[in-house]
Parts: C-alpha cells; structure tokens; sequence
C-alpha cells in the first residue's frame, strides 16, 4: 500500500474539489494523506465570504465539503499563513504534492482618474465586509448618498448592485454580518445603476441571476427595451445558448419594469467609465457612450471588473494567476481553480477544474516521500483544526436559530478562536 501526502494551501471550493479528487482515487493500492491549510480561522473561503447572503441555495455546496472533511485521513490546519512562517518550498520537500487553491481575491482597478477617491471601492472589499470577513470588518462603506453605480457586467456586479438596491429589511433572515445589516439599514441609496462596457449580447450575467430580478420585493428593475432589442439584432438568428437565454431574461425584464418602488436598479450598456469625479470624495462618474460623455452624479462608485491572485513568494504570477502548465507549476508544485485559471466559472466548475489536475499529479507520483509534515514546522501558530472549525459552526449555527437565521458569523479572529476553544 503507498501512502501518499498532499498539502492543499487553501480550504475555498478548488481546495475541497481537489481533495475529493484525490479521495475519489484511492484504492487497495493507494491511499492519499490530505493536510488542508488555511490563512483565516475558518475554511470555505468564497462559500462562506462571497456569496451573497440572500443566495444561501448556493452554499449548500459546504454539505459537500464537511463530508469531505470527515475522511480520517483528511485534517484541516487553519489559521496558518503559507508564504510567512512557513513556505511553500518546505511544504514541497515534506509532501509529494503540493496544491495552490488560494484563489484571486485581489479586484483590478478601472485605471481612470479619480480611482482613489473616498467613496470608490472595489467589489473585492465591499462584498467581503457584508459578508463578514475578518480582514474587512473595518472596510469604510459610505452610504450617505442617493445615488451608487456599480462598474461590471458580471455576477458579482450584479450581486452588489442588488445588496445596494433591495429593502435591507430582506437581510434579516440571512447570513449578512450584523454590522453590515446595521449599516445598510441606514443607507440614503436609493438609485443604483449597474454599468457595462459592452451591449447586453455581451454581458457575463448568467440567466438564474436575471431571471430573479423581476422576483425583488421592493425594487424596481429598469433595463432600456430599445437596448435589448439592438443587442437581439446584433445577436444575430443562431446566438449561443447562453447569450440567447440572457436575452430573453432581459428582455422580460424591460417589459415588465414597475416603477412603485422607492428603490430602483437601474442597467446601462456601452457606457465605458472614464473618470471618477470629486475634490475630497466620490461626486459622480463619467462615461463614455455612442452619444458622447455621460455624467451620473453619485457619492459611491463600486468596481466589479475582475479579480487577481494574491502572490505568494517563490511562485510565479503573471497577469494576476499563478504561471502554470494546465495546473502544473514546477516539481510536485501544482494549482487549481482561480488561482490557475483566473476568475471565471460558478463554484462548480472548480470541480472538474480540480479532477483534471489530480489526474496529472496521480501521473506524476513516485515513490512517497514519507519525512513528515506541516506539524513539523508550525512553531507559533495558533491552529485551528477540524473539531476545532466545528465547535465555531455549531456555536454559529446554534446563534442563528434562535434569530431565524442560517448563522450568525463571528467575525474577529479573536473571537473564533475563542469559539474553536484556543
């Protein structure tokens, strides 16, 4: 029997698919040692921080990673930064595998005057602040304004504008940090405009997405029906069948807009950001149109346009991924999901990514290594480890209950160490 090891840096979905693609092919012959290590004090990294909370149909998926973790030769080591105390080059020598899934949490910038003004975020900070992350707790949203735009044409574009535009009173029986509830219940926004460089034949919305706007209880939803039917000509008779369903979603949208609601989300296509107006903070947006420069004025500018890879020393990144050949990095150095491909796909498509890689790194194995593991080298780190993430779970979940909610996160490091025991 040969008993591999495999060191997973990041507990997000690339990490756990990529554990369950490695559990899926052990046999009488091989068995596959995982030790899955994580930066923050609790795993499922986008599940549990980037989703947005009144989608909770979405994070269901971590059903799927508990039953993952409950294999007796998977452990979690979280609270344990790699690229710090501990490098990457270290786990190489230890384990036969090693497998980058830190993801891309870095958002990119417009590159436009104006870009650092008070009141222009990226959506890389404001989804993780209500989202309850740690490192974002302290995120500065100021929602002292009637007016917000949001810069994108994709999903998580969509799901700022929507956390901007609903009734915050619908947030109550989410997983939204309490703080942010807090915050956001005493917004002054009432008009969100979601702006996209391209037509709608164009936009990286996916049609469920669409399709539950016209469902928002509270806000009216305004896409411009002259615009939709363009882009259904541009289109042309035969459009993928992705473009085509977005099509038809919008174009339900712009016949059955209401107008009764105080709060309205509002779409703009081929508007191109041009610069961010404002002395001391955000005053307003330009855009660049087929009919000349538009102005919107505005207190809030949220950049939804992508996302890069957080570096870690002595891997290689080039355009915001880590350099690699279809997963492959150096000797026994490998990565999956976006930190391999970049940010694009659902959650589910980190799974077929994963099982495409470990397929390559079950070619690659030799003889195993057998000279220890990551417990040999943490030194001063506080870790928190399987039973430990469960005790923070139950005490969550547990919290929620008795407020009609999934969970009420805990949102200081201090605090969920506390909750693991430590």
């Amino acid at each position: 029997m040969l008993h591999y090891k495999v060191a997973i840096i990041g507990a997000g979905p690339a990490g756990y698919f990529a554990a369950q693609a490695l559990q899926n092919l052990q046999n009488e012959n091989r068995i596959f040692a995982i030790d899955m290590i994580e930066r923050l004090p609790t795993p499922w990294g986008l599940v549990r921080s980037g989703v947005a909370p009144d989608h909770p149909k979405i994070k269901t998926v971590s059903k799927v990673f508990e039953k993952i973790a409950s294999d007796p030769n998977f452990r979690l080591f979280a609270n344990v930064e790699i690229g710090s105390e501990i490098s990457v080059a270290q786990l190489a020598d230890k384990y036969d595998a090693v497998v980058i899934a830190t993801g891309s949490s870095l958002g990119k910038k417009l590159g436009i005057p104006g870009e650092d003004l008070h009141g222009s975020l990226s959506a890389a900070d404001f989804v993780p602040w209500y989202n309850g992350h740690p490192d974002f707790v302290s995120v500065e949203v100021p929602l002292d304004c009637d007016t917000a735009v949001v810069v994108g044409a994709g999903n998580v574009a969509m799901d700022v504008g929507r956390m901007l535009a609903l009734d915050p009173t619908e947030l109550d029986p989410t997983d939204t940090a309490d703080y942010a509830i807090v915050t956001l219940k005493k917004s002054a926004v009432r008009d969100v405009f979601i702006s996209a460089r391209r037509g709608p034949e164009h936009a990286a919305f996916t049609s469920p997405e669409l399709r539950e706007l016209p469902k928002l209880e509270h806000t009216n939803v305004i896409m411009n029906k002259t615009d939709i039917e363009a882009a259904i000509v541009r289109a042309g008779d035969a459009p993928e069948k992705d473009v085509k369903s977005n099509l038809d979603a919008m174009s339900l949208i712009a016949e059955t807009q209401k107008t009764e609601h105080q709060r309205t989300l509002h779409f703009l296509f081929q508007h191109t950001p041009k610069e961010i107006l404002g002395t001391d903070r955000v005053e307003g947006i330009v855009f660049s149109t087929l009919n000349g420069d538009v102005t919107i004025q505005c207190g809030l500018v949220i950049t939804a346009i992508g996302y890069q890879a957080v570096s870690i020393d002595g891997i290689p990144y080039e355009n915001g991924k880590v350099v690699n050949t279809d997963g492959r990095v150096k000797e026994n150095i490998y990565v999956v999901g976006w930190a391999k491909r970049g940010p694009s796909g659902v959650i589910g498509t980190n799974k077929s990514d994963a099982a495409a890689v470990v397929e390559l790194i079950a070619a690659d194995l030799k003889v195993p290594k057998n000279v220890g593991d990551i417990a040999d080298l943490i030194t001063n780190q506080v870790v928190v480890d399987q039973a430990g993430w469960q005790k923070i779970n139950e005490a969550e979940v547990a919290a929620g209950e008795t407020r009609g909610k999934p969970r009420v996160k805990r949102v200081k490091r201090a605090e969920l160490l506390s909750l693991a025991g430590l």
